[in-house]
């Protein structure tokens, strides 16, 4: 039988509090990671495992959604730590967290950065710093959208570009559920695309949502936001209606 755990990490960033959702799945064979957020928080995902009666020297596998760098921070420390687990990550993205191509995150804070006024400069020299310090990884497996991957009873890639082009979610039949990583967020309640500004391609991110619609889904886990409660399908029609109109 396979369960699914919220990570929910509470955390200060930029004096700022926030929270972000990173999903450990379980069954009798395996223990996955998705997504692992900023880099030093291996404190944070043990404690947060711990809360659910799991050990992280039990995983086996982690599977990266996009290299945004509060989805692969913790990456290589990971690595380093439980040597054992397979880093998988979608065919397009794994350049990216190798550190065989520029982050793409990077490329677009460095082209915006003549741009800014005076006082937004010293901020976006941080940022950047931070973008350049984050440590690249091998990626074990690579996986192509609309494959089947046979664990923890099941998962669907989804390629849901957008956010960025490499993006991936992922779906559970066996309990019909989404995480959407950063494909959708959920800000008041409501389902949203993730951070406007952020998002490379939105009109590419809008045609991810729609293909959403194709799957029978009754709950989604948003890295930024958690569970939605509510009509699923109901939400993302409304929410293309709203980029639509």
């Amino acid at each position: 039988m396979s369960i699914y755990h919220l990570l929910e990490i509470e955390f200060e960033q930029n004096g700022q509090q926030q929270v972000i959702t990173p999903i450990l799945l379980q069954d009798e064979n395996d223990v996955i990671l998705i997504d692992c957020g900023y880099p030093n928080f291996i404190p944070l995902l043990e404690e947060a495992a711990n809360r659910h009666n799991v050990t992280l020297d039990s995983m086996t596998k982690l599977i990266i959604t996009h290299h945004d760098m509060d989805h692969i921070g913790s990456l290589a420390a990971l690595k380093r730590t439980y040597p054992h687990i397979d880093i998988i990550a979608y065919e397009l993205e794994a350049p990216y967290i190798e550190g065989t191509k520029k982050s793409l995150r990077l490329e677009q804070a460095e082209a915006t950065f003549n741009i800014l006024p005076d006082e937004a400069k010293p901020g976006a020299e941080q940022f950047i710093r931070f973008l350049q310090s984050i440590e690249p990884v091998g990626v074990d497996q690579t996986v192509s959208g609309g494959e089947w991957l046979p664990w923890c009873g099941g998962i669907r890639v989804i390629h849901t570009p957008g956010h960025m082009p490499g993006h991936i979610s992922l779906y559970l039949p066996a309990t019909q559920t989404l995480i959407a990583a950063d494909a959708l967020v959920i800000e008041e309640g409501e389902l949203a695309i993730a951070n406007p500004q952020y998002t490379l391609d939105l009109d590419e991110a809008i045609r991810s949502v729609e293909r959403l619609l194709d799957y029978d889904i009754k709950q989604i886990i948003c890295y930024h936001g958690g569970i939605f409660h509510g009509d699923v399908q109901q939400a993302l029609q409304q929410l293309i209606h709203n980029y639509r109109v």
